[in-house]
């Protein structure tokens, strides 16, 4: 079906396609003389409609092409005019044929960083530039152009990779609330960026707003990771509209349960993709490669990554087959892989994900780190193994100590400033009762529930909020931070904002300059752990690098005498480098109380010759300072406030 225009309802061409000349084997295809670029095209799939036997053809419903690279929406798009069987009264979406090969890249290449000298921002790319206080121009504010004209605050920040939540084409009314679905796990296409972040309605700019984004970034040195949605569609349930998939072929694109009319629900958005058909894995290999090799994109997050592993039963798979294809295939060689390593139906893979080349999204790290210093009992062994890259999850099979992707927050739950500030959620905004979203988030409100004029529960809210991102930055890892983390953006207790583009989700950039002492810290200590403060790479490196070359002595508040009990609230430890020129030490005090505590000697050095690089119960401009810049303790014990940690360092 071919259309002049995208308000059309009826082609102006129809091909029929002859089995006998347009199919070979599985595949469909007809060359059309003369077709051009833009052309608007759709297709009609005649077959049974049983739902009982897996079957959902439709032979009046107009249906996209899943390997489309562009897809126009009728300005009219309504999602419930999909759901019922015959033609549609209304313009429908429609596929758009794109030439690739007319890009300008301007020898463009991929910065190929590797994980231990990456910082992950995870971010909405719309949000980061919708608020009208974003100083960007109107036109521009939510979108892929948008995006670029901040590139130097993450420059300035000192990140290195940004992590876009979806990007492809998705559906943003497929929202049970009846709201917007904002974060975009929603998609209509696996090769066509979404249209709603393009600077114009034209379904080609897309594809050149995308790609002059990823261009610019990496001129800047960041890499770009998206978040991909390959274990289902916006396509829903059996009560779902039919866009594509359901009307091609429903029983190979999804699974199906033993009543074939339903949608096995694996991710809890209403159906789950048959990733392991031979035909399905073809196409996510084919949609990766399109990324990587015409977009430049330089990694990505896997959203839901265990569904990759059940079969078309949706059993666990030991070896399955499109994870294999991912891990060995040679045009994504190089490519950062990040699983979630989990789905909504309890399959849980973190540290034990298949293949060499992922690394795993931390769910473990996350929630250890919140419990420990909120001051839980009984946490005190796993918030340490947490800090030293989870060996009890990642240790086998030499896996290196990049990993795991430690985060503290995610667009998935509280923001950082919302984690110090909440004991509760507060989503009655999203229309659902306060039913919706986790129960169980870690948080601490730091004595009064929500905003507060309180100067010391503001203090112990900033001085929390700096142990979290201190100990994401220098524990054993790949770090990951939330957009505005940095700057103490809030959801009000949103813990599921999936449904508002307004100003709850947006970046507030008023927050960067009202809240300038906690963004000079954490651009402090991007610096020193990318080596960007010294020419001795050996007395900046992170504690990722050290531990591959060093020693650790353990500590309480006296030396030598860690605490493991139960109750314990503190730790304190020793990294020393084999050459013995170079050592760092950290104190980290979860107690209600300051404690007093003995610094170590170290080799052909007193105790009194550590110098104080790091302490997150100072305030500005004592906080934390450049590695060289450290100041000398001259004690042989330090006295750490409560809820604080401490980093001292030396070189010998």
């Amino acid at each position: 079906m071919l259309f002049d225009h995208v308000e059309d309802v009826t082609p102006q061409q129809i091909i029929s396609l002859d089995p006998t000349t347009h199919r070979t084997y599985h595949y469909w295809h007809v060359f059309v003389p003369s077709i051009k670029r833009g052309q608007l095209y759709g297709y009609k799939v005649t077959g049974p409609h049983d739902p009982s036997q897996g079957h959902r053809f439709d032979r009046e419903k107009i249906l996209l092409d899943p390997y489309a690279k562009s897809v126009a929406f009728p300005k009219n798009f309504r999602r419930g005019d999909y759901t019922h069987v015959g033609a549609l009264a209304v313009p429908s979406l429609k596929s758009v044929v794109c030439d690739l090969s007319g890009y300008d890249w301007d020898g463009d290449e991929h910065p190929r960083r590797s994980f231990a000298q990456t910082v992950i921002y995870e971010m909405h790319l719309s949000g980061f530039t919708k608020n009208p206080n974003s100083g960007v121009a109107k036109e521009w504010r939510g979108t892929y152009r948008g995006l670029m004209e901040k590139i130097p605050y993450l420059v300035d920040l000192g990140i290195t990779a940004v992590e876009l939540l979806p990007v492809f084409q998705f559906d943003p009314q497929d929202c049970p609330s009846g709201m917007v679905n904002y974060w975009g796990y929603s998609p209509i296409s696996f090769f066509a960026p979404h249209q709603g972040y393009s600077t114009s309605t034209n379904p080609l700019k897309v594809l050149d707003d995308f790609r002059d984004m990823v261009k610019a970034l990496h001129q800047a040195g960041i890499e770009v990771i998206l978040d991909v949605v390959y274990n289902h569609t916006a396509e829903g349930n059996q009560g779902g509209p039919s866009y594509c998939f359901k009307g091609i072929d429903n029983a190979i694109y999804y699974t199906l349960e033993e009543d074939q009319s339903q949608y096995a629900n694996y991710t809890g958005t209403g159906n789950t993709l048959n990733a392991n058909n031979p035909i399905v894995r073809r196409m996510i290999i084919d949609s990766l490669h399109f990324w990587v090799k015409e977009m430049h994109v330089d990694g990505f997050r896997f959203d839901l990554a265990s569904i990759l592993s059940r079969d078309n039963k949706g059993r666990p798979i030991e070896n399955p087959p499109v994870l294999w294809d991912i891990e060995s295939d040679p045009v994504l060689s190089g490519t950062k892989l990040i699983a979630e390593a989990w789905d909504a139906a309890g399959l849980y893979q973190v540290g034990s994900f298949i293949g060499d080349s992922w690394k795993e999204w931390n769910g473990k790290f996350r929630d250890d780190v919140r419990s420990f210093m909120r001051g839980d009992k009984g946490v005190i062994s796993k918030f340490v193994t947490r800090t030293m890259g989870s060996p009890d999850l990642f240790e086998k099979d030499n896996r290196e100590p990049e990993q795991s992707i430690n985060f503290i927050t995610c667009h998935d739950g509280f923001t950082l400033n919302d984690l110090v500030s909440y004991n509760e959620k507060h989503n009655e905004a999203n229309g659902e009762g306060n039913r919706d979203g986790s129960n169980d988030n870690g948080s601490w409100n730091c004595g009064i529930e929500g905003d507060t004029e309180d100067l010391q529960i503001e203090s112990l809210r900033n001085r929390q909020i700096k142990n979290f991102l201190a100990i994401t930055l220098l524990s054993v890892g790949a770090p990951m931070i939330l957009m505005g983390d940095e700057a103490r953006r809030t959801q009000r207790g949103n813990n599921n904002a999936y449904c508002h583009d307004n100003e709850l989700t947006w970046f507030d950039w008023d927050l960067p300059k009202k809240n300038n002492a906690l963004f000079r810290f954490i651009k402090i200590l991007l610096a020193c752990r990318l080596q960007r403060d010294s020419t001795k790479a050996e007395f900046s490196m992170s504690l990722s690098q050290l531990l591959k070359q060093a020693r650790i002595t353990w500590h309480g508040v006296a030396l030598n005498r860690p605490d493991w009990s139960e109750n314990s609230h503190s730790i304190a430890f020793t990294v020393q480098s084999l050459s013995g020129t170079s050592a760092m030490h950290y104190i980290v005090n979860a107690h209600s109380d300051p404690l007093d505590f003995e610094l170590p000697k170290t080799d052909s050095a007193s105790a009194k010759n550590w110098k104080r690089w790091i302490d997150t119960s100072l305030g500005s401009g004592d906080d934390i300072c450049l590695i060289t810049e450290a100041q000398v303790v001259n004690s042989i014990t330090y006295k750490l406030n409560a809820h604080a940690i401490a980093v001292m360092v030396r070189q010998t």
